[in-house]
């Protein structure tokens, strides 16, 4: 069941708020929603919050056989549902267009994009690799699911710990317990972050970053850029039939860097703070 569309008032109001540079939450156009990190009592357990929106990440690992394609290389795999808990206007078993994106978005984002080293996952080539499974839960949909997925994802992935394990001869594989050896974190190259901008059809409408649920609706189009703080673009992805001009493209790429040094050195503060909460006991 789809909720009823935004009825005319709210339309207008919002189109009369946004060309005056205002908001319905009280930001700025190009203000985004601050961020939430609550970690769990597990390692690679996050729950990401932008406003009212919120996204649950899990990080799991098992040891599989490798492709024989790709013999010195771990698995990574993204798995993600958006199940009507979100909102009414998702049914379950069917994937919606919104659900459909996200997952490409993060298939590039964190896949794609080598932020995580696969190779470092191999454990004896042919024969045994790490599966890296991450499980996204869209808890609520408040708008901009996308950037809060994408944030919880990478942050998962930075806060989980692998087993210690060692290999002895030429077939033996011996895995430590964390009581007997301290985990070990994944290696990371670099962390990407998501930033969506939503455009509007009246040209005296200014783009607006981080759109609620009823800016999302009422866009016309939307931008959704993915770049770390070492100013690398990854992805850079387009939705909808509103032409822009180059130097708009880059004036936002450029405010989606200085965003991008801002979240990531919230999120190292962030995962510091918790590392220090934390005593691990190795016998």
């Amino acid at each position: 069941m789809r909720p009823p569309s935004p009825s005319i008032p709210e339309k207008e109001f919002l189109n009369t708020a946004l060309k005056q540079n205002l908001r319905l939450d009280g930001r700025s156009p190009l203000e985004m929603r601050k961020p939430t990190l609550v970690f769990g009592p597990e390692l690679g357990w996050v729950e990401c919050s932008l406003g009212k929106t919120r996204v649950l990440a899990n990080v799991e690992a098992k040891m599989v056989k490798p492709t024989p394609e790709r013999p010195f290389e771990g698995i990574i795999t993204i798995h993600s549902e958006i199940s009507p808990m979100a909102s009414s206007e998702y049914e379950p078993g069917r994937p919606s267009d919104e659900e459909v994106t996200i997952t490409r978005m993060l298939d590039k984002v964190i896949k794609r994009s080598d932020a995580l080293d696969k190779e470092s996952l191999c454990i004896l080539a042919g024969q045994r690799v790490w599966h890296i499974r991450l499980t996204l839960h869209f808890l609520a949909d408040a708008g901009n699911m996308l950037d809060c997925a994408c944030l919880a994802g990478i942050v998962a992935l930075r806060h989980f710990r692998r087993p210690e394990v060692e290999v002895i001869g030429d077939d033996e594989v011996i895995v430590h317990s964390p009581l007997e050896r301290a985990p070990m974190p994944l290696a990371i190259h670099h962390s990407p972050f998501c930033f969506t901008f939503a455009f509007f059809s009246d040209p005296e409408t200014p783009p607006i970053l981080d759109p609620s649920q009823l800016e999302q609706r009422l866009s016309a189009g939307t931008m959704s850029i993915a770049l770390n703080a070492q100013k690398e673009i990854c992805v850079l992805q387009k939705l909808g039939g509103v032409p822009q001009q180059t130097d708009e493209i880059l004036r936002l790429v450029k405010v989606a860097v200085e965003r991008a040094k801002e979240l990531s050195n919230e999120v190292d503060v962030r995962l510091e703070a918790d590392w220090d909460t934390r005593h691990v006991e190795v016998r």
